[in-house]
């Protein structure tokens, strides 16, 4: 009888140029050193890798979480980084850029708070659908190409964040899921593949948001925490957005606690 080959996934979470490079709108300070890294791993272990998802923050330019989708009392949208809540819409401190969307975006803000995950926050416009910083980082765009051209596997690309109404940190779900949007909802298919897998590698940006909410709901859909200790985190493949770091420490905590691994590239698959 054949001994059975173990099946190891392997998710890196939006590695972009607006995150991943200097000149991206949203830099991640540390994220450039940490495609490098990623790449040489992926050369290292590319015989030993079943599968490959990357996802793709995939946004318009007038989304709920840029600037130019609200107002002040002056007609001025809201400096990056600004914080808005549902008191602020309450009071008209901020108002959509279309006032008939105001009870929309109230009870949108009214559920971000209950989830209690991350209030709205306002960010640069970043990985704006066909431009220059939704665009995978160049040295790792080769090298997973390179890896699907010698297996004959397909990557498996998901996209995530092209509903302007809401926040959609996580791969797995939106923040808030639309029920008019079956992209907000949860990624079924994506969670039973990995769910198959013996090992899940996980790497990517940021840390503190998009890579730290995938995994929380993957752990989340998975149900049973034994399933959880099949996830390892990649520590030198990601980096939080700065400024946030706690949050990031929060997540390790958090995830630590419920299983995950925490490896080296180095140490990975030696």
């Amino acid at each position: 009888m054949s001994k059975k080959m173990t099946r190891v996934d392997l998710v890196i979470i939006d590695p972009q140029h607006d995150f991943c490079d200097p000149s991206g709108a949203l830099y991640v300070k540390g994220a450039d050193k940490d495609m490098e890294r990623l790449t040489v791993l992926i050369k290292r272990v590319a015989n030993k890798l079943s599968n490959i998802a990357v996802t793709l923050d995939s946004h318009h330019l007038l989304d709920l979480a840029h600037p130019g989708f609200w107002r002040d009392a002056k007609g001025n949208p809201p400096n990056p980084f600004t914080i808005i809540s549902s008191s602020d819409i309450l009071q008209g401190r901020w108002t959509p850029f279309q006032p008939s969307l105001t009870k929309r975006m109230l009870d949108y803000v009214k559920a971000l708070e209950n989830g209690g995950r991350y209030p709205l926050c306002i960010w640069p416009p970043h990985c704006l659908i066909g431009s220059k910083g939704g665009m995978v980082h160049p040295a790792l765009f080769e090298v997973l190409n390179g890896w699907a051209a010698a297996t004959g596997s397909i990557i498996e690309w998901v996209s995530k964040g092209s509903n302007v109404f809401t926040e959609h940190y996580s791969a797995v779900r939106a923040e808030v899921p639309d029920p008019q949007d079956p992209s907000t909802m949860v990624n079924a298919e994506f969670i039973s593949r990995l769910m198959e897998a013996d090992i899940i590698a996980i790497a990517g940006e940021a840390g503190s948001h998009c890579l730290a909410n995938t995994v929380r709901d993957i752990a989340n859909e998975f149900k049973n925490d034994a399933y959880v200790k099949k996830i390892i985190l990649l520590e030198d493949c990601y980096s939080p957005v700065p400024g946030f770091e706690n949050l990031q420490d929060q997540f390790i905590t958090e995830m630590t606690g419920r299983g995950m691994q925490v490896v080296k590239t180095t140490e990975f698959l030696t």
